[in-house]
């Protein structure tokens, strides 16, 4: 009998507890695009983020440079969590790449939802929301 998994409040508590390293996936180098927004955010906050784009890898965002992929990131730093903004479709690639990599969590941005794939990384012990923004998130359990 499998246990159950964590419910969605239970994970994002999790996820906001414990995490600090963030690797966003599709991170967008235009400051008005919500990737990049998202990412300057989570910063002000403390957290390190790691930007993953094929387009502008090798190019620095927000002081940190930017790595083509999950794969390539992971060798130059520890990542607790993969945020994803990516569409849904492409989302379980990142997905599947991140339970390779045996990374801690993954999250799916707003807008971005794959039961499949959420399944799957819930099933292998990865902590995983869909269709939830990071930012307001931790707005909103930081800051009541």
């Amino acid at each position: 009998m499998n246990p159950k998994p964590p419910s969605e409040l239970q994970t994002i508590t999790h996820i906001l507890t414990h995490c600090r390293t963030v690797a966003v996936v599709g991170m967008s180098p235009k400051p008005e695009r919500d990737s990049y927004r998202v990412a300057h955010y989570m910063q002000a906050q403390g957290w390190r983020i790691i930007p993953v784009n094929p387009v502008v890898a090798g190019q620095t965002l927000l002081g940190e440079h930017v790595f083509a992929t999950l794969t390539e990131a992971v060798q130059h730093a520890q990542i607790d969590l993969v945020d994803v903004f990516r569409n849904s479709a492409d989302a379980a690639p990142v997905v599947a790449e991140a339970m390779a990599l045996q990374l801690p969590a993954v999250w799916l941005q707003l807008g971005v939802c794959n039961d499949t794939a959420l399944a799957s990384a819930q099933a292998a012990g990865v902590w995983a929301v869909q269709d939830r923004c990071l930012k307001i998130e931790h707005a909103r359990h930081n800051h009541p």
